[in-house]
């Protein structure tokens, strides 16, 4: 049996088939980009030093991936306390295991300085309104035409995501799928605020336009109400690829919530589908996304057995510890280039990547 350093965290059997049809192949990496005043509700988000931040976090975020460095902020995406965007992950990756890569923007406040694909999506409002997003109709049907292109001349797809707030409107989203939630997703944060996360979600679900029984029934009217613009357009890329090859949703407990959306949308796009995502996942006591998985499907969850515990540095050991944990694609991508490289590149490589580029960009920082 092939080795990587991967941990089969949830259907193993479907997870090595899985792990056998794209053995080898080279991937293709999409990251769809957004924003949610959700995200400015203090307590909620880890994505920047200030919630206001949280607008430049997606962009900054895939100039990191482009360049090697940001443009629209100075120095790197980081948490209140100076750990860096787990997109240092993504973009170490990216050197280890060169693939094409392309930004979505499912609707962010800063645009990023790179090219990116336009799908007419527009930042959310604050979910608590019942009322967060304009036309995700519009944005789902662009998404699906956009992840049908992607698949015609790739083997196989991984989409990851970047947005502020994103936990706490997947927790909203999931629940008005009729899905239970409640203290399963995860947080940026070492001690999870469930109940700030359950408090936002059910005022957002009090004051939605339609009826739980609507909302049940169809994923769009519930992301309207409660979504955030990520969701519509990450869930149409991976339904429209996945009707021809396999794809990897790069992400953790967000990343679940749109797989909801595309068993309600797509279900027969299930089957080609594997939710990857980091060890600090799947090992988090605070939540629970096998919990969350299970219940819509047997989708595999693979996992990147990454480890910062031998690190020399503080600020990437504390993943160890659970800040931060997944974003950007992550683990998602952490696998894709295991399984490309026909575990050539495991963890050792990964960490002796991410270190170099720690030291990069930290010293980008104190210029």
């Amino acid at each position: 049996m092939h080795k990587a350093d991967i941990i089969y965290a949830f259907e193993e059997q479907a997870g090595r088939k899985f792990v056998e049809r794209v053995w080898g192949k080279v991937p293709t990496f999409a990251v769809v980009i957004g924003n949610t005043e959700t995200a400015k509700i203090p307590g909620v988000s880890a994505a920047g030093a200030v919630p206001e931040i949280t607008d430049f976090t997606p962009a900054a975020d895939v100039e990191l991936l482009h360049y090697g460095r940001c443009k629209c902020i100075d120095g790197v995406p980081v948490t209140p306390t100076g750990i860096p965007t787990p997109g240092i992950i993504t973009m170490s990756a990216l050197q280890l295991c060169p693939m094409p890569q392309f930004a979505i923007n499912g609707g962010v406040r800063v645009r990023p300085h790179t090219p990116y694909f336009e799908i007419e999506g527009t930042p959310g409002g604050d979910i608590r309104t019942g009322k967060a997003l304009e036309d995700p109709e519009r944005v789902y049907a662009n998404a699906l035409l956009l992840g049908r292109e992607m698949a015609k001349n790739n083997e196989c797809l991984v989409v990851g995501e970047s947005i502020a707030g994103g936990t706490t409107t997947a927790l909203a989203a999931l629940l008005a799928m009729g899905y239970d939630g409640q203290g399963k997703v995860s947080s940026s944060f070492i001690d999870n605020p469930h109940s700030l996360k359950t408090q936002i979600a059910l005022e957002g679900l009090a004051n939605a336009p339609y009826s739980k029984e609507e909302m049940r029934a169809d994923p769009l009217k519930a992301v309207q109400a409660v979504g955030d613009p990520m969701m519509p357009a990450a869930a149409g890329l991976v339904a429209g690829a996945a009707e021809s090859i396999p794809v990897i949703m790069a992400g953790g407990t967000q990343m679940a919530a749109v797989m909801a959306m595309v068993k309600g949308l797509s279900p027969d796009s299930l089957g080609n589908l594997a939710l990857g995502t980091t060890k600090w996942i799947v090992q988090d006591k605070s939540s629970d996304v096998r919990g969350i998985v299970k219940q819509i499907g047997p989708v595999p969850i693979l996992a990147a057995d990454l480890d910062f515990g031998p690190s020399q540095h503080e600020g990437l050991k504390i993943y160890e510890q659970g800040l931060v944990k997944e974003g950007v694609g992550a683990g998602g991508i952490s696998v894709a280039t295991f399984l490309s490289s026909r575990g050539k590149i495991g963890k050792n490589e990964m960490l002796d990547a991410v270190q170099r580029n720690y030291v990069q960009l930290m010293s980008i920082m104190r210029k």
